[in-house]
């Protein structure tokens, strides 16, 4: 007998260095094995801003050694739901898939201190969407 299928979620921002980065994070610490986790930028950055590493450090997550990485099409092919936050008309949309756009402030250029809202808010609606999704999240 075949389990059922694991759901995909790509997180697309242009510099793939700050909040598709703390998404990703967040959905891969309380989705655990229930949910298969990606992320990507429009225009990938050479490095994930210094500031999300700190604010995500903050909650026991680290990331510095996470890499920005260009998105593509087979990315967005092979997800169940994309989700975009400011990557505008650079991101390829696909039939049948499921898209949300999640509107959040840009930490690039930031500090922590501006930077943990934004982490703050990402994490109650990557909260969310286990939900929608139907996996629970792990403590």
């Amino acid at each position: 007998m075949s389990s059922p299928a694991v759901p995909s979620v790509l997180f697309v921002c242009v510099h793939n260095a700050g909040r598709s980065q703390m998404a990703a994070a967040f959905l891969t610490r309380l989705g655990g094995d229930g949910v298969q986790v990606r992320s990507a930028g429009s225009a990938p950055a050479y490095a994930v801003n210094p500031a999300v590493v700190e604010a995500m450090r903050e909650t026991g997550i680290d990331i510095s050694a996470e890499t920005p990485k260009v998105l593509t099409a087979d990315a967005v092919q092979s997800s169940d739901v994309v989700i975009t936050m400011g990557c505008g008309d650079a991101c390829p949309y696909f039939p049948g898939k499921r898209y949300l756009d999640w509107t959040l402030d840009d930490p690039a250029g930031q500090g922590v201190e501006a930077v943990r809202p934004i982490r703050d808010e990402i994490e109650r609606r990557v909260r969310g969407l286990l939900t929608e999704l139907g996996i629970e999240a792990t403590p």
